[in-house]
């Protein structure tokens, strides 16, 4: 039967690659953070670590009680991104790379004699093998060959570290009944409540479940299309239209003030709006988040948003921001709360060429601005022009990678700490 997907999951992605750069990290438990600080949490595990139940999300007291072996070493997002451009160019060099999902995550599409069982399971050793002699020894990956993106995806999780697992039609659905319903893609908490609420307990039972019982559950077309993927049907995947662009950031514990959060978040907006000038995108409203904590452990948000002109003007959005920053509560430092994490985000965004621009605004004359500053931020480093609000956390908030998003690195790298030799050829 006729396998037509090939989906590439790279172990422990952010761990492996320090393990591959730094050899003194090998056969160890490693656990990646965003800021070296005990506050924090886990951002990645290695392998090693995995092994002791830490993983992401686990903190750093935490992962400590649980292996007191445990190295953490600070992430690298522009290193994690200079070998994900050598992980794709390895598995271009087999195959065509239909898809990048994420920073650790693509997929192909199978064709001629790689659509059969013996075919399919050659092409997978080639590219571990391609990725090996690129990017070496360390860098492990699990593949999942199966009849559709959403089986080959199911497939790679099912055997890690460095696994090799094919579904073909004729197994389905039995392979899949020893799974969990939240190790399938989609199915997440929420998800899985709503199954609940249908009978579904079990993926033995999604998969007996008819279509239109699962169009129930999902509350529309998107249930069915599951339960032709479930299948094994090669279903086109519905196109998406970006609806947010934002940035968060962990702060370092010299900056959990009120002063160095508002410089942090005007950094962090003005980065959002360079991006969404990238996509040629514009937005009609700001949302900002702030995570504070006190003495006593405990946690909460506030958060905040205003409805804008559609714009992507750097200025409009800052004196936006400027109005939602009188909003926070002036008494929570003298209350013990201090800023730990903050964020911004840009949501309700449409196309820029669709804004219809007034005669007699000053709009053209702040896109040129805008179109001005990008450029020599892109020569010359993004620093080298910025608005003032920032200028007390220049050094803070770094690129960081999200779980879809591999950043572009012309946009949001910080130069220094690009690695040479992970550079593309």
């Amino acid at each position: 039967m006729t396998l037509r997907a090939l989906y590439v999951d790279s172990n422990s992605y952010f761990a492996s690659v320090e393990q591959q750069l730094r050899p003194e990290l090998r056969g160890r438990p490693v656990g990646v953070l965003a800021v070296l600080t005990d506050t924090t949490c886990c951002i990645a595990a290695s392998t090693e670590a995995k092994r002791f139940g830490i993983k992401t999300g686990t903190s750093v007291r935490d992962a400590r009680k649980l292996c007191r072996e445990i190295v953490f070493v600070e992430s690298r997002p522009v290193v994690y991104v200079q070998m994900h451009h050598k992980l794709v160019a390895a598995v271009e060099s087999c195959i065509h790379v239909e898809q990048v999902r994420s920073i650790d995550e693509m997929w192909c599409r199978l064709r001629g004699r790689d659509v059969q069982r013996e075919g399919a399971v050659q092409l997978a050793h080639e590219i571990k093998q391609a990725i090996y002699q690129a990017a070496g020894s360390v860098m492990h990956c699990s593949i999942g060959i199966g009849p559709n993106r959403f089986l080959a995806k199911t497939a790679s999780n099912m055997q890690k570290p460095n696994g090799l697992v094919v579904i073909e039609q004729a197994d389905l659905p039995q392979a899949l009944f020893t799974l969990e319903l939240r190790a399938l893609t989609g199915i997440g908490s929420s998800m899985a409540a709503r199954l609940e609420a249908c009978g579904i307990t079990s993926v033995q039972q999604l998969c007996n479940a008819s279509a239109a019982t699962l169009r129930k559950a999902w509350s529309g077309v998107a249930g069915a299309r599951f339960h032709a993927m479930l299948h094994g049907d090669d279903i086109a995947e519905t196109p998406t239209q970006r609806s947010t662009v934002g940035h968060s950031h962990v702060l370092a514990p010299e900056l959990r003030h009120r002063d160095a959060a508002y410089a942090v978040l005007h950094r962090l907006l003005q980065k959002a709006a360079m991006r969404l000038r990238s996509l040629d995108c514009i937005s009609a409203r700001l949302c900002v988040k702030v995570t504070l904590k006190n003495r006593h452990h405990k946690v909460v948000c506030w958060d905040d948003d205003v409805a804008l002109d559609p714009t992507s003007d750097t200025r409009a959005l800052l004196a936006a921001f400027d109005v939602l920053w009188q909003r926070y509560p002036p008494q929570a430092s003298a209350r013990g709360w201090e800023p730990m994490a903050v964020g911004v985000t840009l949501v309700n965004l449409s196309e820029a060429r669709n804004q219809s621009l007034s005669l007699f605004s000053s709009s053209q004359t702040q896109h040129q601005l805008d179109a001005a500053i990008d450029a020599l931020n892109l020569r010359y480093g993004k620093n080298a022009l910025y608005f003032g609000g920032a200028a007390a956390a220049l050094q803070a908030a770094p690129m960081r990678i999200a779980f879809t998003h591999v950043p572009d690195l012309a946009l949001e790298s910080d130069r220094e700490n690009m690695r040479p030799d992970l550079a593309k050829k």
